[in-house]
């Protein structure tokens, strides 16, 4: 079992910083992808990055260039450095680890609202 546990998001204007944070506990050692996915009410969970245990990232098209996600292997930590925050990066932002028997898990969530 994985436990993910979220910190950060709150409220910006339009062009702020967010960073949020995200430690894995219980047995980490079976994570291999650690990531971010957010959803809006009546729309379908989506990625936003997500980094696998070899370093590869990926992220949403909508977000290049603006967030950064890292990892601490050794922590199993993720972290997500989200800049020029737009209206519509508004969202509840979840935490997500996969294991290697392909196993999901999820943080509970954390809101971030960003004003126009």
């Amino acid at each position: 079992q994985v436990q993910l546990v979220e910190s950060g998001g709150g409220s910006v204007q339009a062009g702020g910083s967010l960073r949020l944070s995200c430690a894995a506990e219980g047995d980490i050692r079976t994570i291999n992808l650690l990531g971010w996915y957010r959803q809006t009410p009546g729309k379908q969970r989506e990625l936003v990055a997500h980094s696998n245990s070899g370093g590869s990232i990926n992220y949403a098209d909508s977000v290049k260039g603006r967030f950064t996600i890292s990892r601490d292997n050794a922590k199993m930590t993720v972290d997500l450095e989200m800049n020029r925050l737009k209206p519509e990066d508004t969202a509840v932002y979840y935490c997500t680890a996969n294991t290697w028997t392909m196993r999901s898990y999820w943080g509970q969530g954390t809101q971030v609202t960003v004003s126009s």
